[in-house]
C-alpha cells in the first residue's frame, strides 16, 4: 500500500487506532446496566467481578468458558433462569437463584457481558 502523502497516511493511522480502541468501549456497553441487575438480584452475595466467593468469580466463568462461548451460554443461562443446584466453591451444594429481569433479551445480554470480562 503507497501513501500518497504524510496527510493520507495520518489518516489511516488514525482510523486504524479508532477502530482497535472502540472494542473495548463496546464490550462495556451495558456494565453499569449489567451491575446494577447483578446488584437488584443479589447475585454479588455470591460472586464477584475478579475474587472468588461463595461462587466463581465473573472472570473465572467466562475463562471457563473462552472459546467454548455457546456453552458456556446455555449453562448459565439454564443456572439464572431455572435454578438447578450448583456446586460452590467450597464443594457445597445449593440452588442457584433465578434471576428476574424485565425480559429474555436482558439476561442474555448479561450472559454475553460476563463472558467478555
Amino acid at each position: 500500500m503507497r501513501f500518497s502523502s504524510v496527510k493520507g497516511l495520518l489518516v489511516v493511522a488514525t482510523a486504524m487506532l479508532a477502530v482497535s480502541i472502540s472494542a473495548p468501549v463496546a464490550a462495556a456497553d451495558g456494565e453499569e446496566e449489567f451491575k446494577a441487575l447483578l446488584k437488584k438480584n443479589d447475585c454479588t452475595k455470591c460472586h464477584a467481578i475478579d475474587k472468588g466467593k461463595k461462587g466463581p468469580s465473573y472472570k473465572k466463568v467466562a475463562a471457563k468458558y473462552k472459546g467454548k462461548e455457546a456453552e458456556g451460554e446455555a449453562k448459565m443461562y439454564k443456572n439464572i433462569t431455572t435454578g438447578p443446584k450448583v456446586k460452590l466453591e467450597d464443594g457445597t451444594e445449593e440452588e442457584h437463584k433465578i434471576i428476574e429481569a424485565k425480559d429474555d433479551a436482558q439476561i442474555k445480554a448479561l450472559i454475553k457481558w460476563i463472558l467478555t470480562l
